[in-house]
């Protein structure tokens, strides 16, 4: 049995429905939504997630590097504790990053591995 669904086209519905303002306001939403959708706002994905969450962790080390350097050079304003607790904070991202990395490519090889 071949079976093919149509999409479904909720303003077409609500005015078979006798709901036309209802009708009007969907194409409407739909219209913008169309037109919208090449605007600057991404759709989440893993790839956009991934990407935030690296630069995360880049800032986070170049902050921690910054730290450490006015410590060096004998800058009163910036406490040990401050720079340790951003050290430590990178540190983690870092290995974070690295474990997500490990988890990605063992489920690359395993996926690559399956017998079809």
């Amino acid at each position: 049995m071949d079976l093919k669904l149509k999409p479904f086209d909720f303003a077409q519905a609500a005015a078979k429905a006798g709901m036309a303002d209802v009708a009007r306001r969907v194409e409407a939403k739909t219209r913008a939504e169309a037109a919208g959708s090449t605007g600057a706002v991404d759709k989440p994905s893993f790839q956009n997630a991934l990407t935030g969450a690296l630069g995360s962790i880049s800032k986070s080390q170049e902050a921690a590097t910054a730290l450490q350097r006015e410590v060096q050079f004998g800058n009163p304003t910036v406490s040990l504790e401050e720079t340790m607790v951003a050290m430590q904070k990178a540190q983690l991202g870092f290995q974070s990053a690295v474990q997500v990395r490990n988890k990605l490519v063992q489920a690359y090889t395993d996926i690559m591995n399956m017998q079809v």
